[in-house]
């Protein structure tokens, strides 16, 4: 198991609100998991505390079967992939440095990228279809090309486990099903992989599991998308009236708004 949660709870301070509580999630080698929820619920302060970046007011977290709280950043980022929402450039950086630089957790302390990380760093790129932006400047790319370029920083790290949250937030729809294709790859050859995602259209094309966040007192559900998600769990979680319809040309079910 690479990640196991027992009973996780969470609050910024002793006095705030539980943001959630009694959180039970377990993910294999290899499996796949799509959370879903509304604005705020905690999909991202959940991501935080899998990371060891937060810690969780009671419950706890075993990252290949090792307490997280006991793992050092470093050993951490050998394990997990992180891919965020945003992320603002610093320094101007060449695309295929930033990209190398997510192989500096397997390397020693002082010493430099070999032929090895560069390597893997070229491939994640070419996976990505992104070779021919290898000069570019990181600062000066579109928002949606710096998701897909710290995307293939990820996957040039080769760890465990990836976590992508909500990955396609700022990509056009063609790139949206491509960076969707990527993330189910990845899970097909043995990466484990969490997504956050507002759409239940993304749970059903991956497959795997999904995880659904009904708030803090309903707590999370967790089950295979085709049955988990129905018109009313999904009416009482994101407030809005949806339909789910069986869609025999691709044989599975697809979520659309009924006419506006």
């Amino acid at each position: 198991m690479i990640y196991q949660i027992e009973n996780l709870a969470f609050s910024y301070t002793k006095k705030s609100p539980l943001v959630f509580e009694n959180l039970n999630l377990s993910l294999k080698q290899g499996e796949l998991l799509t959370i879903l929820g509304h604005n705020g619920c905690g999909k991202s302060t959940l991501f935080s505390c899998m990371l060891g970046i937060r810690k969780p007011s009671s419950g706890r977290i075993l990252l290949d079967g090792k307490d997280i709280a006991s793992l050092k950043p470093r050993q951490i980022a050998r394990l997990v992939g992180y891919v965020p929402q945003t992320h603002t450039p610093t320094f101007p950086y060449t695309v295929f440095d930033f990209v190398l630089m997510g192989c500096a957790a397997g390397i020693g302390l002082l010493s430099h990228p070999g032929e090895k990380e560069k390597k893997r760093a070229e491939e994640a790129l070419r996976e990505m279809g992104l070779l021919e932006l290898s000069d570019r400047p990181y600062t000066e790319l579109s928002g949606g090309e710096r998701q897909q370029v710290t995307i293939a920083r990820s996957i040039a790290a080769s760890p465990k486990v990836i976590l992508f949250d909500e990955p396609t937030a700022h990509l056009d729809f063609g790139k949206q099903m491509k960076v969707l294709r990527v993330i189910k790859d990845l899970s097909d050859k043995g990466y484990s992989v969490v997504i956050t995602t507002h759409d239940p259209n993304h749970a059903l094309m991956l497959g795997g599991k999904t995880a659904l966040f009904q708030g803090r007192e309903d707590g999370i559900i967790v089950g295979n998308p085709e049955e988990l998600l129905t018109e009313e769990r999904m009416e009482k979680v994101y407030g809005s009236e949806l339909k789910l319809r069986y869609l025999e040309e691709f044989d599975r079910k697809v979520c659309i708004y009924p006419p506006l």
